[in-house]
C-alpha cells in the first residue's frame, strides 16, 4: 500500500466512524465531545476548552420513524435523521450540542432535542453588512462561550482562542489547497476519496487532520499529472453522500473539481483575520465575509457567478446542483442560479438528495444521460 493509500484510507476510516473516534478521543484525552449541528457555529471554542467538535449531519438510508412525531414530512432529511438518531440515544455521550438556526427547522430541531446532551442555540445575524450584526454576534458567542464554559467547567482564555483560530485557519488554508490538488489529480483522488477527506475533518482535532492532509498533499504533488479523458463538474448543495452516490460519479468518470457544499468547501472558505478587537470580534467580523451560501442572505444573489466563475477557472464541463429535499434555502437559490448558468451557456444537472432513500437507481440514469450529453 503506497503512503497515499494509507492516508486515504486513515481518513477514510475516521469519517465512516464518528463514534469511534470521539471514544477514541476520550481515552486519550480525558475529555469529550461536543456536537455541531449545520451549518455554521464557533468550533474554535470547542477547540479551545480541549473538547472534540464533532459535526452533526445525520445518516444515509435510516428508516424514519419516532422522528415523524416531532417534525412534519417536509422537514429535510438531515433533520429528519438527526431526530430520528437522538431519538434512539445516539448523542447522549455528547458533552453538548451547539446549534444555529438560520432555518425553521433549525429553529423547531433545537426546541424539540430529545437527547440529554445540554443544548446551547445562538443566531447570526442575517443582515450583515452593519456593525451592528458585528456587535450582536459578539454577545451571542459571549453566551456561547459562558455556557460552554458552565456545561464543560472549564475556563476558555482568550490565548487558548487565538491558538485555535489559528488552528483552524492553517486547516482551511490547507484544505483549500487539497481542492485544488485533487483537481488536478482526478485519478489519485476520486470522488469518495474527496469526501472522505473533507467529512474526518468533522470528527478529528484539526490540528492533526491539517498534518495528515499536509502529507496527502505531498505525496500526490510528487507524482506527474496525468490528463483526465473524463467529465469534470463543480458540485453545489448542502452535501453530497453516501459514497454509493459518489461511486456512480466515478463509474462514469465525472470529476469533482471544485464545490460549493455546505458540509465541505463553505466550511472552509472564509478564515478568521488578524485585526483590532479581541477573538470573538474577529470570529464575529469572519461572518459578513462569508458569501455564495443559501444560509446567509445576500440580497444580490452571487451564488450563480461564483460557480460559473469556478467553472472558468477549474475547466469543469458543468455544474451539478445537489439539491436536499425540502431545504427551502436551497430551493429559494435555484431558480436564479438556473437562469444564469442558462444565459451563460453553462451545463447544469440538477439532482435530488434524500437521506432516507437507499436506492439511486434513478440519479445514476440521470447522471449517465448528462455524461452522454455532455
Amino acid at each position: 500500500m503506497s503512503r497515499v493509500e494509507a492516508i486515504l484510507s486513515q481518513l477514510k476510516d475516521v469519517a465512516a466512524n464518528p463514534k469511534k473516534a470521539m471514544d477514541d478521543y476520550k481515552a486519550e484525552t480525558g475529555k469529550g465531545a461536543v456536537g455541531i449541528m449545520p451549518i455554521y457555529s464557533p468550533e474554535e471554542m470547542v477547540h479551545a476548552a480541549g473538547y472534540l467538535p464533532m459535526g452533526i449531519w445525520g445518516a444515509q438510508g435510516k428508516t424514519i420513524s419516532k422522528a415523524r412525531t416531532y417534525l412534519p414530512a417536509f422537514a429535510c432529511s438531515i433533520m429528519q435523521q438527526v431526530m430520528e438518531l437522538q431519538c434512539e440515544g445516539a448523542y447522549d455521550d455528547l458533552s453538548a450540542v451547539i446549534f444555529s438556526v438560520p432555518c425553521d427547522t433549525l429553529k423547531c430541531l433545537s426546541q424539540k432535542w430529545k437527547g440529554t446532551s445540554p443544548v446551547i442555540v445562538f443566531t447570526h445575524p442575517q443582515n450583515r453588512g452593519l456593525e451592528a450584526a458585528n456587535q450582536f454576534l459578539v454577545t451571542e458567542y459571549e453566551l456561547v462561550k459562558a455556557q460552554l464554559e458552565s456545561v464543560l467547567g472549564v475556563k476558555i482564555s482568550n490565548a487558548a482562542l487565538e491558538n485555535s483560530i489559528a488552528i483552524y485557519n492553517e486547516n482551511r488554508a490547507v484544505m483549500r489547497d487539497f481542492v485544488k490538488v485533487a483537481a488536478d489529480y482526478p485519478q489519485v483522488i476520486d470522488a469518495v476519496s474527496r469526501h472522505a477527506v473533507f467529512k474526518a475533518r468533522q470528527f478529528m482535532l484539526k490540528e492533526k487532520h491539517t498534518a495528515l492532509v499536509k502529507e496527502l498533499i505531498a505525496e500526490i504533488k510528487a507524482m506527474p499529472v496525468q490528463p483526465w479523458d473524463g467529465k469534470k463538474v463543480v458540485v453545489t448543495g448542502i452535501l453530497l453522500e453516501p459514497n454509493e452516490l459518489l461511486d456512480i460519479f466515478n463509474e462514469f468518470k465525472i470529476a469533482i473539481v471544485d464545490d460549493d457544499l455546505a458540509q465541505e468547501s463553505r466550511q472552509i472558505r472564509v478564515d478568521v483575520l488578524d485585526g483590532e478587537g479581541g477573538p470573538l470580534y474577529r470570529m464575529a467580523k469572519a461572518w459578513q465575509q462569508m458569501y455564495g451560501c443559501s444560509l446567509a442572505t445576500d440580497t444580490k444573489k452571487g451564488r450563480g457567478r461564483m460557480l460559473i466563475n469556478k467553472t472558468i477557472q477549474t475547466g469543469a464541463d458543468a455544474i451539478v446542483v445537489a439539491m436536499m429535499k425540502f431545504c427551502d434555502p436551497e430551493e429559494w437559490d435555484y431558480p436564479v442560479m438556473y437562469r444564469e448558468f442558462e444565459e451563460k451557456g453553462v451545463k447544469s444537472l440538477m439532482i435530488e438528495v434524500d437521506q432516507e432513500v437507499s436506492s439511486f437507481e434513478q440519479i445514476k440514469t440521470r447522471l449517465q444521460s448528462f455524461v452522454e450529453m455532455l
